[in-house]
């Protein structure tokens, strides 16, 4: 289970016109044991581009040296 204040990287193809997979977003909320995330992406002005609620398997964690 990814644990809230998690950076995660988007792993699927969003429905959201500002966000593509990749993008890098910070867990806000876990539902479920893990089943579920709410997960905010920020621009690099720290302005909220979206606030999205996804899967488990819609991201993973960051790993070592990807940012």
């Amino acid at each position: 289970m990814i644990a809230e204040h998690s950076l995660v990287v988007l792993d699927c193809d969003p429905h959201h016109e500002k966000l593509s997979r990749g993008d890098v977003g910070t867990v806000v909320h876990v539902y479920g044991d893990g089943k579920g995330y709410e997960v905010e992406f920020v621009d690099g002005g720290g302005e909220t581009i979206a606030l999205l609620t996804v899967t488990s398997s819609d991201v993973r964690p960051v790993g070592p040296g990807e940012l």
